[in-house]
């Protein structure tokens, strides 16, 4: 099974067909179950839930998604040795988390994702809305920003993890995949960047929607199957 960490944090999965940026979209036809949760911080249910995450990413958030995954493998024929990690943008920067706090995943694909919220708050173009979130500026408190930091918990990772990223990300900056794939190359964890020339946050050109599908795939086929 893989799960798929959504983007946001202030969204929410809903019933719905894939779209084509949809990048696990495959995965069900190659014989995978694909779990989609909705942890604290995803619309849906409420103000107070919605706004459980402030102060708090990647701790809350993933323990709810956690408890998603024991939910469903005492409920569906999964193999609970053979689950793997993903997502794009917030769910990228999940999916980094995530290996950073344990090992049940044995692999892990990481899109557009953020290593470093204190690097990242003097990279990215849409800073305005890391302030509600985090109650104070990284000048202010960096220490909110490192407490929810991947790159904080870096040691931890055994997890192989593919990163894609496309070079023009305002959003997510490429920089963030470049500093966690140097972090898990230097401490000699099976890892691959791929950059994606003139691609921003959401990838436009067919053949590289195409690629990014088919190397997601292949790599959960070579590490769980």
């Amino acid at each position: 099974m893989v799960v798929v960490a959504h983007g946001g944090p202030g969204a929410g999965v809903q019933s719905s067909w894939p779209e084509a940026h949809d990048f696990y979209m495959a995965l069900p036809a190659k014989g995978y179950f694909v779990f989609r949760p909705n942890p604290r911080g995803s619309f849906g249910k409420g103000e107070a839930f919605t706004q459980a995450n402030v102060r708090d990413f990647g701790y809350g958030d993933w323990q709810d998604i956690l408890a998603g995954v024991d939910e469903v493998l005492g409920t569906a024929p999964v193999d609970p040795k053979r689950l793997g990690l993903t997502g794009w943008s917030y769910g990228g920067y999940m999916t980094m988390w995530g290996v950073t706090q344990t090992d049940r995943f044995r692999a892990a694909v990481a899109g557009a994702g953020i290593a470093n919220w204190s690097s990242y708050y003097g990279e990215n173009q849409i800073d305005q809305w890391m302030i509600p979130f985090f109650g104070k500026s990284v000048y202010d408190d960096p220490a909110i920003y490192a407490r929810s930091a991947p790159l904080t918990f870096i040691k931890n990772v055994k997890t192989p993890t593919l990163i894609l990223v496309g070079d023009s990300d305002g959003e997510c900056p490429t920089p963030q995949s470049y500093e966690f794939w140097h972090a898990l190359k230097t401490l000699g964890v099976e890892t691959e960047l791929v950059v994606y020339d003139h691609e921003g946050h959401r990838f436009v050109k067919p053949q590289h929607v195409h690629d990014v599908i088919d190397r997601a795939a292949a790599w959960f086929d070579t590490h769980l199957k």
